[in-house]
């Protein structure tokens, strides 16, 4: 079949590289020029696999005055005038319960191994060039609470087979010594040494430069996506740049654009995008080098993680709920700083315009289990709403939309991930 991917970031190229192996023709359609341009070009870098529990999580409750008012919450929450924000704020509230938490956190875990699992494969075959290493993770508490309800989760997760630590603060350094110069009083960690990292930008390129060998692929980069031409009840074709696209199948995969796309053929998703910023720290010197992490780190209570990535440190953090606003404030950046000063205090962080400030809008559903598989518009699948979990979930949601197409038997379990109304 002809198979119309609708766009480049991790979660599109993925699919379409996953659908060209089935031997189908593939377009993948873009409005940057590059693929990987968009989310995916300045997220958090961490393959985070083992840690998948979802934002909606009962402590939401208790924290709710925090998260609202307190000048330092990692989170923040601007309302508008758009009725989407308060519908997927009321149904995110109602996943806060330790119930639907369980259930949600094996879901993303059966995935997150199936996605681990497929990337491995695909890069033995491809060898791709994209600042990969599988250096594990570290989750650092500063409070003995916090690291009590992480064992405790620690010793649930061991039931679906992952394999973590619960340290001392004297343990997590030896592990990872740059964290011996911070200056926060840890403590504890828990300590995950099967976790990875890469650059999710440079893997999409790569990935795409291997696609274009094969005639049965195109990449329309430059090419908003617009209009849609239907017959009957199903999708015929979409309209990039002045250019119509007819194919036998789409899959919407343009992140938080999807659900302004999806209103074109009347059907409304649960997304909403969580707005996320990053810098990216240059290791120029031997001493940055060397005071850098080579083991990923989550500071859990600022919610800043860290990524080695070559030479370079990616700091990513903050989840905010503004709506489209794509401005990055000074203090959002200055948060990012103050947390590298803090924990990695002998790295050399320049001035700003060596540190790439980004941001990026995250699309997630309220519970934080994206949707995969078809929707009830004939002829278009999804595969939207991975979240802060794009990267880690990319291969494997690929691989199941890819099997669903081609009506094979899932390697996992798909129910968690179909469509509902």
């Amino acid at each position: 079949m002809h198979i119309c991917v609708l766009g480049a970031g991790v979660i599109g190229v993925t699919t379409a590289y996953r659908l060209l192996q089935d031997g189908h023709q593939v377009s993948l359609i873009d409005a940057r020029d590059q693929p990987g341009a968009g989310t995916s070009q300045g997220n958090g870098a961490q393959l985070s696999y083992s840690y998948v529990a979802p934002l909606a999580d009962p402590s939401v409750w208790s924290k709710w005055a925090y998260y609202m008012f307190s000048k330092d919450s990692p989170l923040t929450f601007k309302p508008t005038l758009d009725g989407a924000q308060y519908r997927w704020l009321a149904e995110f509230l109602r996943c806060c319960n330790a119930e639907r938490v369980r259930r949600t956190t094996i879901d993303l875990l059966q995935l997150a191994f199936y996605s681990r699992d497929q990337l491995t494969q695909w890069n033995a075959g491809l060898n791709l060039s994209f600042d990969y290493q599988r250096s594990g993770k570290l989750v650092m508490f500063t409070d003995a609470q916090g690291l009590d309800g992480a064992a405790a989760q620690v010793r649930f997760q061991a039931q679906y087979g992952c394999q973590q630590e619960v340290l001392g603060a004297a343990e997590c350094i030896r592990i990872e010594p740059a964290l011996g110069r911070s200056q926060r009083d840890w403590a504890g960690g828990v300590y995950t040494p099967s976790e990875e990292a890469g650059d999710c930008p440079q893997f999409c390129r790569a990935l795409v430069a291997v696609m274009q060998a094969d005639p049965n692929f195109r990449f329309l980069g430059g090419r908003r996506v617009g209009g849609v031409r239907r017959a009957g009840s199903a999708l015929r074709a979409v309209q990039a740049g002045t250019e119509w696209i007819e194919a036998d199948r789409f899959v919407l995969a343009l992140g938080a654009d999807s659900a302004e796309f999806a209103r074109q053929v009347a059907l409304q998703l649960p997304l909403y995008p969580l707005k996320g910023y990053s810098i990216t720290v240059p290791l120029e010197d031997d001493a940055s080098r060397a005071a850098a992490p080579q083991v990923s780190i989550t500071d859990i209570a600022r919610k800043i993680v860290y990524a080695r990535l070559g030479q370079r440190l990616r700091v990513a953090g903050r989840i905010e709920l503004v709506g489209q606003d794509r401005g990055i404030p000074r203090r959002a950046i200055e948060e990012l700083k103050n947390g590298m000063r803090e924990l990695f205090p002998d790295c050399r962080l320049g001035d700003d315009a060596t540190l790439s400030p980004w941001m990026g809008f995250r699309p997630a559903t309220p519970s934080g289990v994206p949707i995969v598989g078809p929707s009830p518009v004939d002829n278009l699948y999804l595969n939207i709403g991975q979240g802060a979990l794009g990267w880690t979930l990319a291969c494997g949601s690929a691989a199941l939309l890819a099997d669903q197409i081609a009506g094979r038997t899932r390697a996992i379990d798909d129910t968690p991930f179909q469509y509902r109304a």
